[in-house]
C-alpha cells in the first residue's frame, strides 16, 4: 500500500510512498517551511499500490493455468 501525506499549512504533497517514508519527507517538509508548527494535515492511502506483488486471485489463476497445461502434456 503507497500513502501520500498532505500538509496542513500549505498545499504541500508527497509522492506516493511507503508510510514511514513519507511520514519523514512530511516531517522535514515542516521542519523547512513551517518551523515551530508540529505536522499535520491528512494522509490519502493508495490501496493499488503499483509497486505491490500480484494479488491473490491473480496468483491463482495462474496456478490454474499451469495446472492445466501440467494435464495436457501428461499424455
Amino acid at each position: 500500500m503507497a500513502y501520500r501525506f498532505w500538509c496542513g499549512e500549505c498545499g504541500f504533497m508527497t509522492a506516493w510512498l511507503s508510510q514511514s517514508v513519507g511520514e519523514q519527507e512530511q516531517i522535514e517538509h515542516y521542519a523547512r517551511h513551517h518551523p515551530g508548527i508540529d505536522p499535520g494535515g491528512h494522509v490519502e492511502m493508495n490501496r493499488k499500490d503499483p509497486q505491490g506483488g500480484i494479488g491473490c486471485l491473480e496468483s491463482l489463476v495462474i496456478v490454474i493455468v499451469l495446472l492445466i497445461l501440467a494435464a495436457s502434456c501428461h499424455h
